[in-house]
């Protein structure tokens, strides 16, 4: 063997070793990554434990493995990672990209790597135009870090601001979400809690007790309970870590990549029977029926995903599916305050409007409203303003709008349920319906009101007069006649009617004036 050739493979085993020696270090330094860095909660999940059970298997690629803490002259260790585990994978085969807090680093604290991770993460999910999905479990900023942890929070919060209406951002509350670490979920939009486990609040119990003297627990200030039934700031409510992560996955399969893709399409799913819509809707007007048995009955499969479910019951928002095609439900329920909007109620469904116009999601309106609640209370508290947002809403949404009629429609509740006056394509009623300003009893008090004190059988004669006024004015003939009502249709005929409808709209174009946005009512 020549001297070139022996020189040559010792050459190639020096540089097979010196490769095998970086491959050990990577694997060293990757087991360190991977490792807690200090015990988690019992019954808690790590971070990527739970990134593994919401992506689909093997399908995880983590980003920034290696990134430290700056240093912060402490003395502190500086693990890799820095709190957060970063990246992208799929849920039933298609792209999400998602980061999770790791409350065994620094408590979950943000900090100035930690946070540059998470935007650069929401910086992909731009360009890649795939939903982001954030699982929260954080002690809020890292005090240590000063103004860096702060800065990033703003940068963060820009970041979901920017992705607002162009990917879904959903957020998963599996701990403490306390402090700035809370605007961020509130923005994105839809919040996922875990009852018993998640908070979400500004200042914590202790602050408030030593500020005031209030005492308060967790629980009742931000729990996962409070925030999903008294203030709104979540939208779901999950019995575990694992049901919080399945609703995570069945709300994606609702929902298109970005808002230039339409949401996934899937096989029809089973007609429900509708005969018995037909009696659905009680004779007497005040009574109570439960409006998910219409809103069952004529969607696929009878399946509805609620959306903010134990918030303003008066008025329901699901998600749901007519012919293997997403839709967004928005029904008045007579269950609750009769179907009344009123604050809690105008601001859910606005929002929820806001969002399935964003991307694309039709929207189908059940009406039976008695109108806006009137009070001291809501109108000190600003009914006006605040109702106002749900007419904007509708005014402003372009995708195919489809109303029906089941019942009352009065006043300002007809028109801001679906109208036609607010851009609604097809408006349909049942032959319950009743149309007009105000309910019968209000009208012909209004109207007879010298007549009535004048007679000499007043009840006699109110009973006339409300019979009188419910067989003209209180029909959907009226409108149908003025064309503000497409067709009057028999109940158990509503899935057929919705399903072409809904066919015809799909190719729907509603341009826009050129600004550069609207000044919602906030």
């Amino acid at each position: 063997m020549t001297r070139e050739a022996t020189t040559s493979r010792a050459t190639a085993a020096h540089a097979a070793d010196r490769t095998a020696e970086r491959i050990t270090d990577l694997e060293r330094r990757r087991a360190q990554a991977l490792t807690p860095a200090t015990p988690r909660r019992r019954g808690a999940f790590g971070a990527r434990e739970r990134i593994e059970r919401l992506l689909d298997v093997d399908s995880f690629a983590e980003t920034g493995l290696f990134v430290r803490a700056r240093s912060t002259g402490d003395g502190a260790g500086r693990p890799y990672g820095d709190g957060v585990v970063t990246g992208y994978g799929t849920v039933d085969g298609r792209p999400v990209c998602v980061f999770a807090q790791d409350s065994t680093v620094f408590g979950g604290s943000m900090g100035e790597a930690f946070g540059e991770k998470t935007v650069a993460l929401m910086d992909l999910a731009l360009k890649t135009g795939c939903p982001v999905v954030g699982l929260n479990d954080s002690g809020g900023a890292r005090i240590q870090e000063g103004v860096a942890s702060l800065a990033l929070y703003a940068e963060l919060v820009r970041r979901n601001v920017k992705a607002s209406g162009v990917i879904p951002q959903i957020s998963v509350i599996l701990g403490p979400c306390a402090g700035g670490a809370a605007y961020s979920p509130a923005i994105t939009d839809f919040t996922v809690m875990v009852d018993g486990a998640s908070h979400m609040f500004v200042t914590g119990p202790d602050v408030i007790e030593a500020v005031t003297g209030e005492h308060t627990t967790a629980e009742d200030l931000g729990g996962a309970r409070t925030s999903n039934s008294v203030n709104g700031n979540a939208h779901f409510l999950a019995a575990d870590e694992e049901e919080a992560l399945d609703t995570v996955r069945d709300l994606l399969s609702y929902l298109p990549a970005n808002n230039l893709d339409r949401p996934p399409q899937y096989a029809p799913g089973s007609t429900p029977a509708g005969d018995g819509l037909d009696e659905v809707v009680p004779d007497r007007t005040g009574q109570a029926y439960d409006m998910r048995d219409i809103v069952q009955a004529v969607v696929d499969d009878g399946e509805l995903l609620y959306v903010h479910e134990l918030f303003a019951p008066n008025i329901i928002c699901a998600l749901a599916r007519v012919e293997g095609s997403s839709v967004g439900v928005v029904a008045n329920q007579p269950l609750h305050s009769a179907g009344v909007l009123d604050i809690d109620a105008s601001e859910k469904a606005a929002r929820f409007v806001r969002f399935c116009d964003a991307f694309g999601i039709p929207l189908l309106t059940f009406a039976d409203v008695p109108g806006y609640l009137s009070g001291v209370r809501q109108e000190r508290a600003g009914i006006i303003r605040r109702g106002a947002k749900l007419l904007y809403a509708y005014a402003e949404a372009t995708v195919p709008k489809v109303t029906v009629v089941v019942r009352k429609a009065y006043g300002g509740g007809y028109a801001v349920m679906g109208s036609k006056h607010l851009g609604a394509d097809v408006n349909l009623a049942w032959p319950t319906a009743r149309i007009a300003v105000m309910g019968a009893e209000g009208a012909v008090g209004v109207l007879h009101r010298r007549e009535l004190a004048a007679a000499d059988d007043p009840e006699a004669l109110r009973a006339r007069l409300i019979a009188t006024y419910e067989s003209t004015h209180g029909t959907p003939y009226l409108a149908a006649e003025r064309g503000y009502v497409d067709a009057v249709i028999a109940p158990r005929d509503t899935r057929a009617h919705l399903c072409r409808a809904l066919r015809t709209l799909r190719g729907k174009r509603a341009p826009m004036p050129e600004r550069r946005h609207g000044n919602i009512p906030l």
